[in-house]
């Protein structure tokens, strides 16, 4: 029997919920009457598949089946999208593929997480940058996908930053000038940087430094960078460079040095399944940036950034497995780790809103709805 044009379902329109509708009055703290932003940042943002489950990765000729995939927006959504659930004002500057992987993301960011995207671009005939992760062994794999993008940093920010607290850049090249001229008007440069595939570890990296007040290295990425053995080494020999390290050591928690009061703080992870690291290391600098902007004391400000971490590895979800504070307030009702442990984390009790709730939408296996095209920028 041959169905008719009118028989055929619906599109099913895309849901636009907020899955965090408590960012709002958990920020409210922090703003006390201010307008603008609250952090800022920029860079480029990937559509990310990845597929969880694996005992390894498929050898040439063969093929792995696996019921574990997720989908959601990756490189500097990753801590967009946690520092916004956490309720940070965020703004970012991106480019934008005018594809349906640029459409999911845009919409994702904007609409479904909250993220200001005014200084954002679609530009057209570009494609979305991709990244596949393969999850194994506690490890990951990654294969992307990425054109030149016709449009650059500064042409996004242009000569006049926004009015932000803080702004979050990558010191795997220079510091750019719109975060050095945020920092003249007082803002807060947090800085992160990603793994040197060339193995050279320059010291030029650590140059750079100079222009940024917190630096979250892993504690791979700090050991090489400064030649040393253990990750306490490195961030003694970071906090000679700049006001606050943190290396973040993985299953091993973290240390953090400010060098301006000689302050040392170490905690170490929360004792949950990991399922997927994907993602963790932005999950806990947003938890810092939060916590810093909070002025919270820096064992305080280490362990809000290692809960946050510690929740987001639960789920196979990349950016997307980023908690709200409903999932905060709901892990410390769930006995999941000992009271002795939660007791260290009571003082984050006072920033969870009444009506906090664990409705968190997460990454899904595909793009199930088509999203409204995002408005084509000049």
């Amino acid at each position: 029997m041959t169905q008719t044009a009118d028989a055929r379902p619906a599109v099913p329109e895309p849901s636009l919920d907020d899955p965090c509708p408590e960012r709002e009055p958990a920020g409210e703290r922090l703003h006390e009457g201010r307008t603008g932003l609250d952090v800022f940042l920029s860079g480029r943002v990937f559509m990310d598949m990845i597929f969880t489950g694996l005992p390894g990765l498929p050898p040439p000729g063969t093929e792995i089946v696996t019921d574990g995939l997720g989908s959601a927006p990756g490189g500097i959504a990753n801590i967009a999208v946690a520092m916004s659930r956490l309720g940070l004002r965020v703004g970012l500057a991106a480019p934008f593929g005018d594809d349906l992987f640029g459409s999911y993301l845009w919409r994702t960011l904007a609409v479904q997480e909250g993220v200001d995207l005014s200084r954002s671009r679609l530009v057209p005939d570009w494609a979305t940058p991709v990244t596949v992760s393969m999850a194994y062994d506690a490890d990951r794999s990654m294969v992307t996908y990425e054109r030149p993008a016709p449009v650059g940093e500064d042409d996004l920010v242009g000569g006049d930053p926004p009015d932000a607290r803080a702004c979050f850049v990558d010191v795997d090249r220079p510091v750019p000038g719109w975060a050095r001229a945020m920092r003249s008007r007082g803002a807060t440069v947090f800085a992160d940087l990603g793994w040197d595939p060339t193995g050279a570890w320059s010291a030029e990296v650590l140059d750079r430094l100079e222009h940024v007040d917190v630096f979250l290295p892993n504690a791979v990425e700090a050991m090489a960078y400064t030649r040393t053995g253990t990750p306490e080494d490195a961030a003694r020999a970071l906090a000679e460079r700049l006001p606050v390290v943190v290396v973040k050591r993985g299953s091993r928690g973290a240390v953090a040095i400010d060098s301006r009061t000689g302050e040392r703080a170490e905690t170490d992870a929360l004792p949950v399944r990991a399922l997927d690291a994907t993602g963790a290391g932005d999950v806990f600098a947003a938890g810092f940036v939060f916590a810093t902007l909070a002025e919270l004391p820096l064992p305080e400000r280490l362990r809000f950034a290692n809960l946050c971490a510690g929740l987001s590895v639960r789920h196979r979800s990349g950016s997307l497995g980023s908690p709200c504070w409903g999932e905060i307030a709901a892990f410390g009702e769930s006995g999941e780790v000992p009271e002795s442990i939660l007791a260290e984390y009571a003082f984050v009790i006072p920033f969870i809103p009444d009506a906090a709730a664990d409705t968190v939408v997460r990454a899904e296996p595909t793009l199930r709805r088509e999203p409204p095209r995002p408005r084509r920028e000049p």
